[in-house]
């Protein structure tokens, strides 16, 4: 049973270091559209019998989730054995549950509609909560990013390493890089009134003369990791730096963190840049998938592939 790697337009960039690592080419794909905007993907090669990864970010605009909707689908009808869907980035991952009345749960929507298009397996990376891997009912590969953060921190040296998280959320992520350098912990604790927004924030910890890391899961105004760092650099921090998986980088982003007193902020290829950044870094989860993707062909263990963290 052969594997054949396709993607999606949205992450083609990604898809393509991927298929390299792999060692196959990615698949034909056709995407037709119409004058009114809808979409026909067509697969131009046959797949009946053949193990099929889709890969697919599910970043804005909703046409991307959509068109791998439809792909998923294709795959199935064309007699697929199985139909594995790579989600570098699963958006919509931050709506997770109702935090007040009237409001969808968006990833379990999104969760329903892959397994009802015919996915037999997904596979992503650092979702916004570990537990929407429970939405699922079929197998979900969750992959970490500390994959390729923890070897590019090694090679900074840096002499006083400290690990802050921006949010009081994302303590278990930045206590186990802390744990796994054996180093200290801070938190910026903060508080807004609505989205995208922070009303204020105030940290947890001693941070002076430390260089510090700030750890989350995406960086999407970048408004709370610029503030969280020039908190940490009033408080004595001698450099501030951020490891962030999903660049999503919307709204004046970019214009903040140039404004930052970041060092720099090291970032996954999940999500293409819309423009480059003396000040953001970018490393690529290529070969983490490709090396996942072959482990799954071959009814292996992926747990080689994860750092303990």
């Amino acid at each position: 049973m052969a594997v054949k790697i396709f993607s999606g337009r949205a992450t083609t960039y990604l898809a393509e270091k991927i298929a390299h690592a792999y060692g196959e080419p990615l698949g034909e794909v056709n995407f037709q559209q119409f004058s009114d905007g809808e979409m026909s993907p067509h697969i131009a090669e046959s797949v009946r019998g053949h193990e099929v990864f889709i890969i697919q970010s599910t970043h804005p605009p909703a046409d991307n989730l959509l068109e791998l909707l439809l792909m998923v689908d294709a795959a199935r009808r064309a007699s697929a054995s199985s139909v594995n869907v790579v989600i570098p980035y699963f958006g919509y991952a931050r709506q997770d549950r109702k935090d007040k009345p009237r409001v969808s749960i968006a990833a379990k929507l999104i969760a329903n509609l892959l397994s009802a298009a015919g996915a037999s397996r997904i596979m992503t990376c650092d979702l916004h909560a570990d537990q929407i891997q429970g939405f699922f009912d079929i197998p979900v590969d969750h992959l970490d990013g500390a994959y390729i953060f923890v070897p590019y921190l090694k090679s900074l040296n840096l002499p006083n390493i400290m690990f802050a998280s921006p949010d009081v959320g994302g303590i278990k992520r930045a206590r186990s890089f802390a744990k796994f350098f054996d180093a200290e912990l801070a938190v910026c604790d903060k508080y807004r009134k609505e989205a995208n927004r922070v009303e204020s924030m105030r940290l947890i910890g001693e941070v002076e003369g430390k260089d510090v890391v700030l750890v989350d899961d995406l960086v999407d105004t970048a408004g709370t990791i610029c503030k969280a760092a020039a908190l940490l650099k009033e408080k004595g921090a001698n450099s501030v730096r951020a490891a962030c998986t999903h660049p999503v980088l919307s709204g004046k982003a970019y214009e903040n963190i140039e404004n930052s007193v970041l060092e720099e902020i090291v970032v996954a290829d999940t999500l293409p840049l819309k423009m480059t950044s003396r000040k953001i870094k970018v490393l690529s989860v290529s070969d983490l998938f490709a090396k996942a993707i072959r482990k799954i062909h071959d009814h292996e263990s992926i747990s080689s592939l994860f750092i303990r963290l």
